[in-house]
């Protein structure tokens, strides 16, 4: 049977121009290599290398590299976090300084070295006196030059990698109650380990292969400070085969050294071959799939799982019969001053760029736009760092640490409190089983679906005892089947909780189903702070209005209506004082439409031309523009609409009784 053959995807040929250069480019970097394995005598190659004096300097390369590569990580590791993470005055010098040992001459390097830490050099002399410590000549001297020209590999790995970290990870786990110092060692250097290794990878092998600042700095002494590459110096003049042989061995340490970093750990794009659990489907709350995963090993221990039916319950009993009422006077961009009794749950609404995360983030105190004089219960926390308040955060994407399983995530606060980790472990799996999601304790986050992680990131924040909770659009990622769910166990917790919450939220049937109060939020000042039912009845946001599916016509009162903003005038049945500003409420279905001109009792009626027809639920959405009236909403069932011909583009007549427009003051 002939196979097809293989097409070509179109674009993929390099152009002639470009081909060339580059060829050329891979014969100049391989053709050295080619000739130091051409040049090599492999006959000799095991006696070259198992001479005494090579193996003693390989023993002192060793050596060296490795006491450069602690320093490095003991310097390097707060200097790249510092870059990455503070801003200060000065930073692009910083910056500056580090790369410059890996632009500057090794031997220039070496002479810096000696004007600084040599015998008549700034600190040699004090050095030397105070210490009785000498660095030129001596083996610490080759760790210094070594250290001085290999560091920046590390620094500028581990800077790109805490750079591409999103810090919402660590500001999450400092809601939880971590130290800046647990956060890092926990939180950061897992997460950015692959950067960390390549960046000490990198910079052992290039310690290994020091040789310019070490024998400018140090000399070049057999066993104190002659290494490899300085041996090779030197058989290049005594014995240029034996040079040979050990250039191989430095050569195939290098590559083995690039071949272990290739997309593994560098993060080249598309060389990545690390096999990751992929996210699994959403399941509904409370469901179990059809074979439970095995659990953790404590749990499935006698012992452990009598534990785990006693302690946490009444833990858990305690940590709900706490109260923790809420006042926060918040200034800055976002200006409110807002006092809750426990066991409130308020949403916050707005739209985008009205403060609400600047809100949040104020209460964390982790924005520099706004600040909270915070008060929860009877302790002021205002002046205490995000760590300290007891103020949990749960972002938009729950921001669940992939390094840990579900359940060390949901341990993570109490730890983070100073609870022992069996009993951190134990009230963690109770939380996870109050929420329906105590089976996929063992998962880590990768293998969570999106309601699941949600409900885990949510045990999280509610383990972690805190006195106030902060909700960021919690259920905006889920499908509509898993948001109703989670929904549902939200719900039902939050009323359980004595604390005040805060959710952010942008859907009005989680503002209406899960909230106490709604706090609207524009410009950073506050339209609205009232029951949801009122809320609903009587908008003073036209972003509101248009949230909760209404249309929303802002305007200027007179004597029998408005005269709109957006041009036109609207006749209510209950009109304000005249000059009030106010807007205008008209639900979708008061709206009726036509394609003749009504003659009944409608007193406000405009022609219009239908521009957008989308299908919600059992009826139709119809967006109505007009030259006499704003832009209108209208909603029929598809019978009217088949009854009445109205189709996209089709001229139409609104109309909407004076009886049916709710008029607000602003």
């Amino acid at each position: 049977m002939k196979r097809p053959a293989l097409r070509r995807t179109p674009g993929v040929r390099a152009p002639l121009l470009l081909t060339v250069p580059a060829l050329l480019a891979v014969a100049f970097l391989m053709l050295p290599l080619v000739g130091i394995l051409a040049r090599t005598s492999w006959g000799d190659l095991g006696a070259h290398l198992t001479a005494e004096a090579t193996t003693r300097a390989l023993r002192l390369s060793l050596l060296v590299s490795l006491w450069s590569l602690g320093l490095s990580l003991l310097f390097g590791v707060p200097l790249a976090w510092l870059l990455a993470r503070v801003p200060f005055p000065g930073k692009a010098f910083v910056r500056s300084l580090v790369l410059l040992p890996m632009v500057l001459p090794p031997t220039v390097g070496g002479v810096a070295l000696l004007l600084a830490f040599g015998r008549r050099g700034l600190l040699g002399p004090w050095l030397e006196d105070t210490f009785g410590i000498t660095l030129p000549f001596h083996t610490s001297g080759a760790v210094l030059a070594a250290t001085f020209v290999a560091m920046p590999f590390l620094v500028i790995s581990l800077e790109g990698a805490l750079g591409g970290l999103r810090p919402r990870y660590e500001e999450t786990a400092a809601s939880l109650g971590a130290s800046p110092v647990r956060v890092f060692l926990t939180v950061t250097l897992p997460m950015v380990a692959p950067g960390l290794i390549a960046g000490a990878a990198l910079t052992w092998a290039r310690a290994l292969g020091e040789f310019g600042a070490t024998i400018t700095f140090a000399g070049n002494l057999p066993g104190t400070t002659q290494t490899l590459p300085l041996q090779v110096y030197l058989l290049l003049q005594e014995s240029p085969e034996a040079a040979t042989s050990v250039s191989l061995l430095l050569l195939a340490i290098a590559m083995v050294v690039l071949i272990a970093l290739r997309g593994r750990w560098t993060g080249t794009p598309g060389d990545h071959r690390r096999e990751r659990s992929a996210p699994r489907p959403e399941e509904p709350a409370g469901a179990a799939p059809d074979v439970l995963p095995e659990p953790p090993a404590y749990v499935r221990d006698k012992a452990a799982r009598d534990a785990l039916g006693k302690a946490p319950g009444h833990v858990l009993e305690k940590a709900l019969q706490e109260r923790w009422p809420l006042h926060a006077d918040v200034t800055g961009f976002t200006r409110l001053t807002l006092a809750a009794d426990p066991g409130t749950t308020i949403a916050v609404v707005g739209p985008n760029g009205a403060g609400k995360t600047t809100l949040l983030r104020a209460l964390l105190g982790l924005t520099p736009r706004a600040h909270a004089a915070l008060r929860l219960g009877d302790s002021d926390v205002t002046g205490l760092p995000p760590h300290r308040r007891g103020v949990a955060w749960v972002p938009q994407d729950g921001a669940l640490f992939p390094h840990l399983s579900a359940l060390s995530n949901t341990a993570y606060g109490l730890r983070a409190h100073g609870v022992p980790r069996t009993e951190a472990r134990h009230e963690a799996q109770a939380w996870l089983d109050r929420l329906g999601v105590g089976h996929l304790a063992h998962r880590r986050p990768g293998q969570l679906s999106g309601g699941q992680a949600q409900r885990v990131a949510l045990a999280r924040a509610l383990a972690a005892r805190p006195r106030l909770l902060l909700l960021d659009e919690p259920l905006a990622a889920l499908d509509q089947t898993t948001r109703a769910h989670v929904r549902h166990t939200l719900r039902r917790h939050l009323a359980e909780f004595g604390g005040v919450c805060l959710i952010v939220t942008h859907d009005p049937v989680e503002a209406v189903s899960l909230a106490d109060r709604v706090l609207v939020l524009d410009d950073g000042r506050v339209l609205q702070d009232e029951p949801p039912a009122e809320v609903t009845r009587h908008p003073r946001s036209p972003w509101v209005a248009r949230m909760l599916g209404r249309n929303a016509w802002p305007g200027t009162a007179t004597a029998d209506g408005l005269d709109l903003a957006g041009g036109g005038r609207l006749v209510v049945a209950e009109p304000l004082a005249p000059g009030t500003e106010a807007l205008a409420v008209i639900a979708p279905e008061a709206v009726s439409v036509h394609r003749e001109k009504p003659t009944g009792s409608p007193r406000n009626v405009w022609p219009g031309t239908v521009r957008e027809i989308t299908s919600g639920g059992s009826r139709l959405r119809l967006l109505i523009t007009s030259d006499r009236a704003p832009d209108l909403v209208a909603e029929i069932t598809p019978q009217a609409a088949a009854d009445r011909r109205i189709a996209d583009g089709a001229e139409v007549w609104t109309g909407v009784k004076a009886t049916e427009v709710t008029v607000v003051p602003l």
